[in-house]
């Protein structure tokens, strides 16, 4: 289990998360949702170390794997990869940027290419791909990386219903291999899917906090 206390985010003067307490547990997909400046990415950052908390705390995160998965537009036009060599640099975290992928890595990233649906554009450069292409390819990535810990930040939004599915069927595949799954959406359909639902407002939990309560639960903002 993951448990998130008090967490709080500042930048500046604005309050980007207020007092979160929340907990995740293995196998099982959480949903963030809220609109735009809710602060879910802001909790999927701090869950993914990528920046610290001004106060509170995130406990069992020790020894744990993390995969990130950010928007497709985080990922650039003009990046120089292809898409199997995007989605080999999943095999960094436990390689090291300079070493070469083993046999086993090159399979790992076969598989995901694979399980993605992708294997035919893994030669094509990344800025020509389609939002629903690059967001496929930033999730083989991550499933390259074998994380404990998924996070997804809106991977869907926009996409056509094939792509959609593709991801979904695969998010839900991860957490019954056992990985705390947790995606920020402004998708219902999809937050329906999940096994619990988190709703967030300007930075603040609405109605039950613990995202351990077992079925389906939608709290409205």
């Amino acid at each position: 289990m993951i448990v998130v206390s008090e967490l709080t985010v500042r930048y500046g003067t604005a309050v980007a998360l207020n007092r979160v307490s929340a907990s995740f547990t293995e196998r099982t997909v959480t949903a963030l949702i809220g609109h735009n400046g809710s602060g879910k990415s802001t909790l999927l950052h701090a869950l993914a170390g990528i920046l610290r908390p001004t106060s509170g705390s995130i406990d069992g995160l020790r020894g744990r794997r993390v995969a990130y998965v950010p928007q497709r537009t985080a990922v650039g036009d003009n990046l120089p990869l292809t898409v199997r060599e995007l989605v080999g640099m999943g095999a960094w975290q436990r390689r090291g940027l300079f070493r070469r992928l083993t046999p086993d890595d090159r399979q790992a990233v076969e598989v995901a290419l694979t399980r993605l649906d992708i294997t035919d554009i893994a030669a094509r450069q990344v800025g020509t791909l389609s939002g629903g292409q690059r967001q496929r390819a930033l999730l083989a990535q991550a499933l390259v990386q074998r994380g404990d810990l998924l996070l997804l930040d809106e991977p869907t939004t926009g996409l056509d219903a094939q792509a959609r599915a593709v991801i979904n069927d695969v998010i839900d595949e991860e957490a019954a291999r056992g990985a705390i799954v947790v995606v920020a959406t402004h998708e219902l359909l999809d937050a329906e899917r999940a096994g619990c639902t988190l709703t967030l407002t300007a930075g603040s939990l609405q109605g039950p906090t613990d995202a351990t309560v077992s079925g389906k639960f939608s709290v409205s903002a």
